[in-house]
């Protein structure tokens, strides 16, 4: 039997088109929420607020408001979320539908909805989620420009008013609102659809993918729930996308049980950053034997950042955490190994894999042991400026990895 929830749901509308479209879910008892940051270069931020009465006449409400400390995410944490469990009291309220501003994240309010704790005058602190419930992420794709976008290099602030220190990249925001989807619409007409679509599938696996042309409000009916979050040391692979190829689209799997070396791995990344739609996983840097990396990149876009400990350096962990680890312990490092997939789409399978492999310590290099690799050059650390200096220089590629390949990174 299942467990009914009278919380207040939430629908999320993401993506670079389509949006406006939110008014096709407003019958009675919906309020559409939407803040505009096309303003943002003036330090403002306008929410429209549009409430269907049982009549199916709309109330809209318009306010402007002032980044708090010159934030979008402050702005946002402190207005949204409080409206949310608002609107939660209000009579007649039934659902809510958020249409996000295309430079906004869904995976990112999500998380501030479930963790970021609210405090409102006569009310229990406590998140968001305590009033409301995202039932589901609706995301819009261009079929006309979306894979161009995903594959691309073209800062965010080139296309969008975004705050000038906005590293991201437009791939970067281009893939995060499909892969954070239950449902995907595409509209317009893709140059090579089948690709799309196969990209699509791999990307945001369990998702529907419905045309432009059906009405959002029948579309409902097929949103399959919220999948849950990724978590850096759960499986890379969930929801069973397609593992066979399909055209040049195809899932690669890499796993090692030997550490990267920091140099030449920080070389090797390159090879992710050309005719890669999507990669992510935990890297094991000899250089940092307590602590996972976590790697994400969309198309020339990258972040490296920390994944937390490894259980065999006092880690926490859930069960399932401590399964998947126990299946494959090693006596003398324990979990710690490197697991990545990557999402490819023009890129040699071969010489991800390759180039991947060439970064690993070699027998010599591993048998020094981690006193050994304590003492070499870390591009990782927060210290670290681009461009960089050789830092292995008596180690040749013989791949010739990433060569003539641009490399933006967001670290």
């Amino acid at each position: 039997m299942g467990i009914i929830s009278n919380r207040t749901p939430v629908l999320l509308l993401t993506g670079f088109g389509g949006q406006e479209r939110a008014l096709e879910l407003a019958e009675p008892g919906t309020v559409v929420i939407h803040h505009d940051l096309s303003g943002l270069r003036e330090g403002m931020v306008v929410r429209t607020e549009a409430t269907v009465r049982p009549d199916g006449t709309a109330e809209e409400r318009v306010a402007l408001l002032e980044l708090a400390h010159g934030c979008v995410s402050c702005t946002l944490r402190e207005d949204l979320l409080p409206l949310l469990r608002a609107l939660r009291r209000r009579a007649g309220v039934r659902r809510i539908v958020v249409r996000l501003d295309p430079t906004l994240e869904a995976e990112a309010l999500c998380h501030a909805i479930e963790h970021v704790v609210v405090e409102m005058v006569g009310e229990v602190p406590g998140p968001a989620a305590r009033d409301v419930e995202v039932v589901g992420v609706i995301g819009f794709v261009d079929g006309h420009t979306w894979l161009d976008d995903a594959l691309g290099e073209e800062d965010l602030h080139e296309r969008f008013a975004v705050p000038d220190d906005d590293e991201r990249t437009v791939a970067q925001l281009a893939v995060g609102h499909a892969a954070c989807a239950d449902l995907l619409v595409v509209g317009g007409d893709s140059p090579d659809p089948t690709r799309l679509r196969a990209v699509l599938r791999r990307l945001a696996p369990g998702a529907p993918i419905a045309r432009e042309r059906v009405p959002l409000a029948n579309l409902l009916q097929r949103l399959p729930g919220r999948r849950p979050a990724l978590e850096p040391f759960g499986p890379l692979l969930a929801g069973c996308p397609p593992l066979e190829p399909d055209g040049d689209v195809r899932l690669v799997e890499y796993s090692g049980r030997r550490p990267m070396h920091p140099g030449r791995f920080h070389e090797a990344i390159d090879v992710l950053l050309d005719g890669v739609v999507h990669a992510r996983g935990r890297i094991w840097l000899a250089t940092r034997p307590d602590e996972a990396l976590w790697l994400e990149s969309a198309g020339s876009g990258l972040r490296v950042g920390p994944a937390g400990r490894w259980l065999a350096a006092g880690g926490e962990g859930t069960p399932e955490r401590w399964a998947m680890a126990n299946a494959a312990w090693d006596e003398e490092h324990g979990d710690r190994a490197t697991s990545l997939v990557a999402l490819v789409a023009g890129a040699d399978p071969d010489r991800v894999l390759e180039t991947l492999r060439w970064a690993e310590l070699d027998e010599r290099e591993f048998a020094g042991g981690p006193s050994a690799w304590a003492g070499w050059p870390d591009p990782f650390g927060e210290m670290h400026a681009d461009p960089c200096e050789d830092l292995n220089p008596d180690t040749a590629d013989p791949s010739d990895a990433g060569a003539g390949t641009e490399q933006k990174e967001n670290r």
